[in-house]
């Protein structure tokens, strides 16, 4: 150790022996040097449009040409100084729209390739298009028309072809949905008349009362069977005043309310009432349309799909409720609700019954579970 300290001691006093740390140190000069010339040209992007005889370059070679260029970028950056104009903005443009962007000669493909990039994402921040850009090397012509596949800036689209693996799956999901659909034709070919009677699906629309509309008012029920026969759908008369029809999402305007066809809230609880009895009630988020009738109704005989534990999202370690259109649109295969239409009560009501009818038998079953081991605790 002492010997190979002496002579590095006499490499250093030659001038011979570099440090690790003056190496490093080097390095970081030469990559700040050669990052500023890149952020230099990129920043100003205007390079004058030279012209050679016969678009040959200068004969004195590529070293005369970079330094004709770098004086280019570093006197443009001057001009663009002192007017304020940003880059790209002096650029030419076409009649076709497409922007003529200079590449500066005696640039290898590396640089060339970061200095289109560069310049896109100059374009992007300027909130210009891509695609107008046209790259063209220093003393070539501009083509007189130019289409996407004479621009130098489109990009190489690879092909797009099917992923096998992809294909598979989806296959093999559809498989899977055929075959439950099968099975659940099948199971419900099999049952009586008397038991698909038990089941009901109601859905209710509201509107908003009271100061802010936000107290929720019945204005319309639909009540459907187990084949999405609509057994009751009418407009209920509100008495007091409505402040929000909530329109884009119920549907209800004040038409609807004024109709003679719009019942009392008192004969349509009634009606509802009457129907509900000793029935089996199917709907989604059913405590909402529960208040809104002021009706009740024994929790052994409520499948609400909103508390069904499969149809739910685990969210801040908790249990939440999905939204009906999307679980029918899972599960079912249905589309409801679309974006920008408002809600239709007689289609949810059967949307509700159509998710109710894919897990019936597990849901049924769970519930015989429960009740024979509470009958067992007793």
């Amino acid at each position: 150790l002492a010997r190979l300290s002496r002579e590095r001691e006499r490499e250093r006093e030659r001038g011979m022996f570099i440090s690790k740390k003056q190496k490093k140190a080097i390095r970081e000069r030469k990559k700040k040097k050669k990052l500023a010339a890149n952020s230099a040209a990129v920043k100003h992007n205007i390079v004058k449009n030279t012209t050679y005889d016969d678009h040959a370059p200068p004969q004195n070679g590529h070293k005369e040409q970079q330094q004709h260029n770098d004086n280019a970028v570093e006197e443009s950056g001057k001009d663009n100084e002192a007017t304020g104009s940003g880059p790209l903005m002096n650029c030419q443009v076409t009649e076709a729209g497409k922007r003529i962007v200079r590449v500066p000669y005696g640039m290898d493909p590396k640089e060339t390739k970061k200095f289109r990039k560069d310049i896109r994402r100059e374009a992007r921040k300027l909130g210009l298009d891509e695609d107008t850009l046209l790259f063209v090397n220093e003393g070539d012509e501009v083509p007189v028309e130019v289409t996407k596949a004479e621009n130098a800036n489109s990009r190489k689209r690879k092909r797009e072809f099917p992923n096998i693996n992809q294909l598979i799956k989806e296959n093999k999901v559809m498989t899977e949905k055929k075959a439950k659909k099968e099975a659940q034709q099948l199971s419900e070919s099999q049952l009586s008349d008397e038991i698909k009677d038990q089941y009901v699906a109601v859905d209710c629309e509201m509107v908003g009362i009271g100061k802010d509309g936000k107290i929720s008012a019945l204005a319309r029920v639909s009540v459907t069977d187990w084949d999405g026969k609509v057994l009751l759908d009418t407009f209920v008369k509100v008495p007091s005043k409505v402040t929000d029809f909530r329109t884009q999402w119920s549907g209800v305007s004040a038409r609807h309310l004024k109709s003679q066809a719009a019942m009392d809230v008192e004969e349509c609880r009634s009606k509802v009432a009457q129907l509900l009895k000793g029935k089996i009630l199917v709907g989604h988020a059913l405590k909402n349309d529960l208040d809104a009738l002021m009706l009740t109704h024994p929790k052994e005989s409520i499948r609400d799909t909103a508390r069904y534990r499969p149809y739910q999202r685990l969210g801040g370690q908790k249990w939440r409720a999905r939204k009906l259109r999307d679980l029918v649109k899972q599960h079912c295969d249905m589309d409801i609700q679309q974006e920008g239409e408002s809600h239709d009560s007689v289609d949810d009501a059967r949307a509700a019954m159509e998710l109710f009818k894919v897990s019936r038998e597990a849901w049924e079953a769970e519930l015989d579970r429960k009740l024979k081991k509470f009958r067992s605790a007793l």
